[in-house]
């Protein structure tokens, strides 16, 4: 978000309150954070997924003072046995917020925010496929949704949570309401079909697919800023269960949630970064939360080297990649930073 869109949602979140959890002390002697090639431009508000073995993602905005919002419309792919960055087609459109879904052959993109006559916060409806090399329309959404959640599974594309447009006005970040909502793309089928709703409505959450169920966590809400609230979704009996939520920072005392980023890696979820908010101001984390679905614990990982929200998460073989982001509250600084952590299968 921008720095004035944001300041009412500073003043209305305040500080959030720690919620119970169970954690065990960072483990020094594990895994580390280490840089790869950076992101060929700078942005936040960005997600990734992996399609055909390499890491791809697009989009994203740059906040300048004075200037008017940068939307991004390029793509890249990253080998990582060469940690090369290559440019992919770019988006029909520019977008930030753009959701980034792989399916078992698919490549999508999903909603986002675009810049139109009514404002830079212009929430989309807008769903592409990669196909021979460029991007295809599809069925578009039955309305607009961004800031939200997105994975595969299997063909299937799952849509959750978010922002939508709270009345008739959808320009600016003000105008968006957080959503509960939960579309399916099947493939086939001629449009969005609605799946049981996300037990919480929120925003800027982070999601990936372990076990062959859906694992949300994280994310905000505009009256009561971060949640670390974690929900799993059974798609074979479209039930939702709550569990262990993400721990408080022990470093700052505020409730990791919105703006993490997170993947499934050799049986965990490894959640990491974040921001908050507090009337002047707030931070951005840099904690590492590692999840054991057996136990429903979190534990504390690695720190990443550069602390970020707004990034993006992806997984290969055993390796977690953090990508960009913004390197401080809200949308001062976003950054092109790379890193890397192998996690073994038994951390």
């Amino acid at each position: 978000m921008s720095q004035i869109d944001r300041r009412a949602f500073i003043a209305a979140a305040g500080v959030a309150a720690a919620a119970p959890f169970s954690v065990c002390a960072q483990e020094r002697d594990g895994p580390e954070w280490m840089p790869r090639a950076p992101l060929p431009w700078p942005a936040q508000e960005i997600y990734a997924a992996v399609h055909q073995g390499r890491i791809v993602t697009g989009g994203g905005l740059v906040s300048r003072p004075g200037q008017p919002l940068h939307i991004e419309d390029r793509v890249a792919f990253h080998d990582w046995p060469t940690n090369a960055w290559t440019p992919g087609p770019d988006l029909p459109a520019p977008r930030h917020h753009p959701m980034f879904v792989a399916t078992d052959h698919d490549l999508h993109v999903v909603g986002g925010y675009a810049r139109s006559d009514a404002g830079e916060w212009t929430s989309t409806t807008t769903a592409w496929v990669l196909d021979d090399g460029g991007w295809k329309g599809i069925a578009p959404l039955p309305s607009p949704q961004a800031e939200a959640v997105g994975v595969g599974l299997g063909e299937t594309v799952h849509l959750i949570t978010g922002r939508t447009p709270g009345g008739s006005a959808n320009g600016g970040w003000n105008d968006q309401a957080d959503t509960d909502r939960h579309l399916v793309l099947v493939p086939g089928a001629p449009g969005w079909e609605t799946a049981r709703p996300c037990p919480m409505a929120r925003n800027s959450a982070a999601a990936a697919v372990l076990d062959g169920a859906i694992w949300v966590a994280g994310g905000r809400t505009v009256s009561g800023g971060g949640t670390g609230r974690l929900d799993r979704y059974d798609p074979r009996e479209d039930r939702w269960d709550t569990l262990a939520p993400i721990p408080p920072s022990p470093d700052t005392g505020q409730q990791v949630g919105g703006g993490l980023a997170m993947a499934a890696i050799s049986g965990r979820l490894v959640a990491f970064g974040g921001e908050w908010f507090q009337r002047g101001g707030g931070g951005v984390f840099r904690e590492t939360w590692i999840y054991t679905a057996s136990e429903d614990v979190w534990r504390r990982g690695p720190d990443m080297a550069t602390p970020r929200h707004g990034l993006a998460a992806a997984a290969i073989d055993h390796t977690v990649y953090a990508i960009a982001g913004g390197e401080v509250v809200s949308g001062g600084r976003a950054g092109s930073v790379v890193e890397a952590c192998e996690f073994s299968p038994f951390y």
